[in-house]
Formats: C-alpha cells, structure tokens, sequence
C-alpha cells in the first residue's frame, strides 16, 4: 500500500524559508512522476513542481527561481524547498505520486493516483 506523508509546514514571515519533506512508502520506484501542488484558500489546487524518475523537473511560472524539488531514494522522501517566502505562497501543499510521466495528461489534470493529506505553510507579512 502506497502512503505519502508531507511534514515541514508552519507559520513563517515573509522572507523566510521552509523545506517541505513527503515521505513515501510502498511505492515501486521505477518510471514514475512526484511532485507538488498547492491550494491556497478560496482558490484551485495548482501544480507546483514536479520530478521524474531520471531526475527531470518541471516548475510552474510562479515557483521558478524560489522553489528547488529534490528526491531522496535512499530516505523515500521528496523534498520542496521554498526561499524568499511570500505571503502569496500561503496554501495546503500536497506531495503526490504516480506511475506516469511527468508529462501525461493525468499528471496535469491533477488525477495522481496517490496523494498525502498536506501540510500548511502560511506566510505573514
């Protein structure tokens, strides 16, 4: 049974930094896509960044330059590390995974086949 647990959230001022972890058990590393989204309230969840099996990321205009995705195999943990936090990045973040490429259609209409339950970042100003 696949399980995705992100941990790393809390409350942080503007400026700040935060590394986000998802940790990720029983899943068959092999071709396959992770990544990030994010909801902030009253608004759609949105993809955040992503990365494949042969190391290959994607970002969303809004996460390029602030926003690094990394991947562990070793620990089964994904990574989402934020700099130079903006009150705008105030959400629920999401890890998800999938036996897919990062470049299906699935993957981008946000239909993962696995997800964890997030963890809030909230920035203040």
């Amino acid at each position: 049974q696949v399980q995705l647990v992100e941990s790393g959230g809390g409350s942080v001022q503007a400026g700040g930094s935060l590394r986000l972890s998802c940790v990720i058990s029983g899943f068959t590393y092999g071709s396959y896509c992770m990544g990030w989204f994010r909801r902030a309230q009253g608004k759609g969840r949105e993809e955040v960044a992503s990365i494949d099996a042969y190391g290959g990321t994607d970002y969303a205009d809004s996460a390029k330059g602030r926003l690094t995705i990394s991947h562990d195999a070793a620990k089964n943990t994904l990574y989402l590390q934020i700099l130079n936090l903006k009150p705008e990045d105030t959400a629920m973040y999401y890890c998800a995974a999938d036996y897919i490429p990062c470049v299906a259609g699935d993957w981008h209409r946000q239909q993962a086949r696995y997800w964890g339950p997030g963890t809030q970042v909230t920035v203040s100003s």
